[in-house]
């Protein structure tokens, strides 16, 4: 049905979203250098806290290992616990007391002209305004579609914490840090609780390069930083930032029937640019405005997303980590439904993600047609739409970090280690006990009412047009026989 819809001239397709491409956009060639650039202050501000304060030895056991005890360690005394090491109060302690510190410290304290602390509030309520949908794009699509960027993927598999049994709590954590940034205002202003998650994620990243290149160093093969880059570089930071921004904003929001203000956009927009700027990633001439910010998506969407057996391994994991799990018990076809929903069908293809039934497609549709009027008709009220932003922040923290994460909030600290045995491998599942599939029942109840609300009005369309014209044959019938009086 193309004649009813034609794309503009230069318009571009990669993976089904669409773009018209431009002389603005970055071609491959100018990405390609920043791949081999990296937060260097963050860098060095790590190996003076790593002198301050050296690392623990690091345990034998991976990650994803099991955790049953073996019967004979069941009967020996609880080792001494000692208290984990936190780089950020070391570095926030020692910070006047270093002078790289100090340059990393009145970094990220000094707040940058254009930072609207209004705005930066604005875009906090975004997230929640749009709660269900944002969460839900992050999950299926800044996340799991994500996996389709094979550099991206290659850091990731050598950490182990996308096998199975991990890969859960990891997108927990992710979505803990996401609720620290916009809790409140304070919470991200410098001292705040998501302005210090921030920083320790950028030393997150710091170590995880430096560990990587501490074994390619010495087996060159483990990583090729010609071809991938060096770990964590400015370009897959900016793509991270992208993600959960204009990736949200532009594909995964309207994909479900949602589509921000513009002042929403830019709002949310200025919000993941200080965001950028606090852990270390470039923002000049990359993520100033809206517009950039979109530029970039389009160029990675084109550049960037090339799915490896990498990414299939990793997208899988994610599904199976998830299905049958609280707090929606969701099946692995609906998350796959929404998977496919969110990235399309070429890009799930390329990430061997199956095909579900056209049943749990439409559970999908209902799930969007809830939230589009859950959305909308609570911002139509001013009101209720701050009730919501206020019920939203706790019931979401509740479910994440109280649910998910059991109450122990992640500190980012350097769990998932990379070395020359680890890459993640596909995993199983096992059969789950419990299979409630709250989600799947509510999408379909709102599936119903949806097609029930349609069949109405189409009901009284067609009655309003039969009766229209039963009014109209009846004027010109009674036009008709005044004219021959």
């Amino acid at each position: 049905m193309s004649w009813f819809r034609r794309d503009p001239p230069n318009t571009v397709s990669a993976w089904g979203y669409k773009f018209v491409l431009t002389d603005e956009h970055l071609t491959l060639d100018q990405m390609n250098p920043a791949k081999q650039r990296w937060d260097y202050l963050g860098e060095k501000a790590l190996n003076r806290l790593n002198e301050i304060s050296p690392p623990p030895p690091r345990s034998t056991k991976k990650p994803s290992e099991g955790k049953e005890p073996f019967p004979d360690e069941e009967k020996q005394p609880t080792p001494e616990v000692k208290p984990k090491r936190d780089l950020y109060a070391i570095f926030r302690d020692n910070a006047e007391k270093d002078e790289v510190l100090q340059e990393l410290w009145q970094q990220v304290n000094t707040v940058p002209e254009w930072v609207d602390w209004e705005q930066i509030a604005r875009g906090q309520d975004v997230f929640y305004r749009y709660g269900g949908p944002v969460l839900t794009g992050l999950a299926y699509q800044s996340l799991l579609g994500g996996l389709g960027a094979a550099r991206v993927t290659e850091v990731l598999s050598r950490t182990g914490g996308f096998s199975v049994d991990v890969a859960r709590n990891r997108l927990f954590e992710t979505t803990q840090y996401l609720l620290q940034c916009t809790k409140s205002l304070e919470a991200i202003q410098p001292g705040g609780e998501g302005w210090a998650a921030t920083i320790r994620v950028r030393l997150l990243h710091a170590t995880v390069r430096n560990r990587i290149m501490k074994l390619a160093a010495t087996r060159p093969e483990y990583f090729d930083t010609e071809k991938l880059g060096v770990p964590i570089n400015d370009m897959d930071c900016v793509g991270t930032i992208v993600s959960f921004s204009s990736a949200l904003i532009w594909i995964s929001l309207p994909r479900q029937g949602i589509y921000l203000r513009s002042q929403e956009i830019e709002d949310y927009t200025a919000l993941w640019r200080y965001i950028a700027y606090v852990i270390g990633c470039p923002v000049e001439g990359l993520l100033e405005t809206k517009e950039q910010s979109k530029r970039i998506l389009d160029s990675i969407m084109m550049h960037e997303i090339a799915p490896t057996r990498t990414s299939q391994i990793l997208a899988n994991n994610v599904i199976r980590s998830l299905q049958d799990q609280p707090p929606g018990y969701a099946s692995s076809d609906f998350l796959c439904a929404g998977a496919r929903w969110l990235n399309g069908n070429e890009l799930c293809d390329a990430l061997a993600l199956p095909k579900p039934s056209i049943y749990y497609t439409a559970l999908m549709a209902g799930q969007c047609i809830f939230f589009g009027f859950w959305c909308y008709t609570n911002r139509m009220n001013k009101s209720t739409d701050q009730k919501k932003l206020v019920v939203l922040r706790d019931i979401f923290w509740k479910i994440i970090v109280k649910g998910g994460l059991k109450g122990e909030e992640t500190s980012f600290d350097f769990k998932y280690v990379p070395e020359y045995s680890i890459m993640t491998e596909m995993g199983g599942v096992e059969e789950a006990k419990l299979s409630k599939k709250e989600i799947e029942i509510a999408s379909l109840k709102w599936l119903l009412m949806g097609v029930a609300v349609v069949s109405v009005v189409g009901f009284v369309v067609t009655k309003a047009s039969l009766l229209g014209g039963r009014v109209a044959v009846w004027g010109v019938k009674s036009a008709w026989s005044m004219l021959q009086t």
